[in-house]
């Protein structure tokens, strides 16, 4: 009988799911690492960090792909397969914005000037926050599932994406202040370094834009059973 209902239901994914989510958070928190070593100088510690991020984003890639490929049709989802893909997409933007991030460090040598070293941190720390507040969210999948997606264990995920929202952006007004700080010195930055500040602007931006839009799928998923 377990065999008969095993066939017929087929093989929950959303355990697989949040292995990815794990991964891609595995990611993030190098982020950190990668921006004091280049605060530092320490250039061969961010080909170091550049490597281990790689190898991690290869990794939930190779994860992302086979939960695709094993998404069974005959399982009984309580969401829309498509939803859950395009959540496992959201997912796969923050690990490649990430590796993005890592290797724009990589590439070049660009140092960060003194007086920007401390918004930038802080710049780093948030998009983090973000990141964490997805992994709190995506933890929580699997017992959405065994809940319908619906009831209190609904409701307590659905404000933890609204706060993941307020922490996306929380960001994006940072980014701007570094931005403004950035070009109000112009006269003492040379113009690729600039573009090469941009180029971590927007990469980081990307990791916590694919979080947010990552929450934001949980809660259609959860608004529409």
């Amino acid at each position: 009988m377990a065999r008969l209902i095993a066939e017929l239901f087929g093989k929950s994914p959303f355990g697989p799911v949040v292995g990815h989510t794990k991964k891609v958070h595995a990611c993030v928190k190098l982020v950190r690492p990668l921006m004091e070593a280049t605060i530092k100088g320490d250039y061969e510690e961010v080909h170091r960090l550049q490597d281990e991020v790689s190898r991690l984003e290869y990794e939930a890639d190779e994860l992302k792909h086979e939960i695709r490929q094993q998404l069974p049709n005959r399982f009984f989802l309580p969401v829309d397969r498509a939803e859950l893909d395009r959540f496992l997409h959201c997912q796969d933007g923050v690990a490649d914005g990430v590796e993005d991030y890592a290797v724009i460090l990589q590439i070049r040598n660009t140092r960060i000037h003194p007086a920007l070293a401390e918004q930038f941190l802080a710049y780093v720390d948030q998009v983090v926050k973000v990141v964490d507040s997805l992994m709190a969210v995506g933890e929580e999948l699997e017992l959405l599932v065994e809940t319908s997606f619906g009831g209190a264990e609904a409701k307590s995920v659905v404000e933890r994406i609204v706060g993941l929202g307020e922490e996306e952006w929380a960001a994006d007004r940072m980014q701007r202040k570094i931005y403004q700080r950035i070009y109000a010195m112009e006269n003492d930055l040379d113009p690729v370094t600039i573009m090469f500040y941009e180029k971590i602007l927007t990469s980081l931006s990307a990791v916590a834009s694919s979080a947010e839009n990552a929450g934001e799928l949980v809660r259609i998923m959860i608004v529409r059973r």
